[in-house]
């Protein structure tokens, strides 16, 4: 089918190659030559894009809504006024270095919520360009205020992920205007970093990688494991092994398809499809395996899904037809341009750091966090240690006097199975993981100090309370040291673990002992 001319602009020199160009070709290749900028084969990548990143920013809007505030809220753990106080705009940019009140992070995390629900819908894709353009940056902008502030609970590289999809998503405009192949290659741009960072972070790391024993122990030891994370733990040794053969495969060798022609891109999103589907049932890790799930299937070209599917709702007249999008507004021409040449000029430290021997994993190299490194499990935890927070109503407390807060996800009653909760984010929960591999803080005594307290909004974090809303007269934060129940007993237990104490890491405090963290 011949290519359509830029709107304003003369047919190229390609037009009488695209039009001698083999019947059943793709069409985006074909048009490539002479709508040099424009592909009309990723208007269903573009809808799988941007629909698919709204419903994550909707998702993490509605979290920040119920979490925030108790972690770094005005009598949060980490408070966000003491971080603006001391850290620079420049820095770390955001809405609330203007000041930061819980009041302005509910109206802000509402709105982007309702933003990120009408794209889902479909709302704002049915004007000009420009609208799904403003509305997604809107959205990147308001995420990004708040990631930027999050500190220790938002320091993960799936909220980076998410700010830098929302910015590329945001260019792809509507259905008003072509997709702009440079964009295209951003996006595979994207999903190469994603997945050669992790493979390469595991290769260059932990030696379990390159034994092939990895596998052996993640299932049991990783921050959050899953309703099925027991059973895959139990699965033979060589199926381990395969498990990480196959990793290596998938984050090593397929992403360079993503730079040959269709339909081996297409090959190559839907391998990533298909490996993040096992991760998820294996495993809690918020939004990152979904996000990687939209990606890998935004790799797919129309050409690919109408050999799935036979035919594509746009197609009128049939798939001979299909293809002849929309022109190109000149003013839309510019932006996506300079948009593209702008995240080609970063993505210079990113790609250097692919290919260093001391590559950074999930480093943003400035803070606007357009263009990202990646990376997970560069090393692996053979033992799972785990943080138990305790408290008492008695004055003098004997050993069985103690009770047990239980957290929504995070390991704790040994009878208890894994839940689901991803690609729900429990952020303390997931942060309480990090504490036996040091990473403490001022949160932590102010932790208890709210326990102590019996704040609603800290208690709210929690699946539940032993004390029902009443104030504990003393805290204590044990660590034990946890593992899968074998086959054998758990046939005889019913348990899901094991567990030991190791030792006692914050000694019974009181209200008067932590008075010194009270709010001014």
């Amino acid at each position: 089918m011949p290519a359509q001319p830029l709107a304003g602009l003369p047919a190229g020199p390609g037009t009488e190659l695209a039009d001698a160009l083999p019947p059943g070709l793709p069409t985006g290749l074909a048009t490539w030559p002479d709508g040099w900028w424009a592909t009309a084969d990723y208007d269903v990548a573009r809808e799988i894009l941007q629909r698919g990143v709204a419903v994550l920013l909707c998702l993490a809007f509605v979290q920040a809504l119920a979490q925030f505030r108790p972690l770094l809220g005005e009598r949060g753990l980490l408070p966000v006024r003491a971080f603006t106080a001391r850290v620079p705009f420049r820095a770390a940019p955001s809405l609330f270095h203007a000041g930061y009140s819980d009041r302005l992070l509910v109206v802000v995390a509402g709105l982007g919520a309702a933003g990120a629900a009408a794209l889902v819908a479909g709302l704002p894709q049915t004007g000009p360009w420009w609208v799904t353009t403003l509305v997604l940056l809107a959205l990147w902008a308001a995420y990004l205020s708040i990631v930027s502030v999050g500190q220790r609970f938002y320091a993960f590289g799936w909220e980076t992920l998410l700010c830098e999809l929302a910015f590329l998503a945001a260019w792809f405009g509507s259905p008003a205007v072509p997709v702009p192949f440079l964009l295209v290659l951003g996006a595979r741009w994207l999903l190469f970093r994603l997945e050669l960072g992790a493979g390469l972070i595991k290769w260059r790391g932990d030696p379990a990688w390159r034994d092939l024993t990895a596998l052996e122990y993640h299932h049991e030891t990783q921050p959050m494991p899953g309703p099925f994370s027991w059973h895959a733990h139990h699965l033979p040794r060589w199926w381990h092994r395969t498990e990480v053969v196959g990793n290596h495969v998938t984050q090593l060798l397929v992403p360079w398809l993503l730079w040959l022609p269709q339909p081996l891109p297409s090959v190559a999103g839907g391998v990533v499809v298909l490996t993040q589907g096992w991760l998820v049932l294996t495993g809690n890790f918020a939004w990152l395996n979904w996000a990687t799930i939209v990606l890998g299937a935004a790799m797919v070209s129309d050409d690919v899904w109408r050999g799935l599917l036979g035919a594509l709702p746009g197609d009128v007249g049939g798939p001979a037809m299909a293809g002849a999008g929309p022109d190109v507004p000149l003013g839309y021409l510019a932006a996506a341009s300079l948009v593209a040449l702008l995240l080609a000029a970063l993505s210079v430290r990113p790609a250097l750091n692919l290919a260093s021997r001391r590559q950074k994993m999930n480093a943003s190299f400035e803070p606007l966090r357009l263009v990202n490194a990646y990376g997970a499990f560069g090393s692996v935890t053979r033992r799972r240690d785990e943080v138990v927070v305790e408290g008492t109503l008695a004055a003098r407390p004997d050993p069985d006097d103690w009770r047990e807060y239980a957290f929504r996800g995070k390991p704790g009653e040994v009878g208890r199975r894994p839940p689901q909760v991803a690609p729900y984010h429990l952020r303390l929960d997931w942060v309480l993981w990090f504490v036996p591999l040091g990473a403490s803080g001022p949160w932590i005594p102010r932790l208890c100090l709210r326990l102590l307290e019996a704040d609603p909004a800290t208690l709210r974090l929690l699946r539940r309370d032993p004390f029902d809303g009443a104030r504990p007269r003393w805290v204590r934060v044990r660590l034990f040291r946890y593992r899968f129940t074998t086959p054998d007993e758990r046939r005889r237990t019913g348990d899901w673990w094991v567990r030991y104490e190791l030792e006692t890491i914050v000694d019974p405090v009181d209200l008067h002992l932590l008075s010194r963290l009270r709010d001014p």
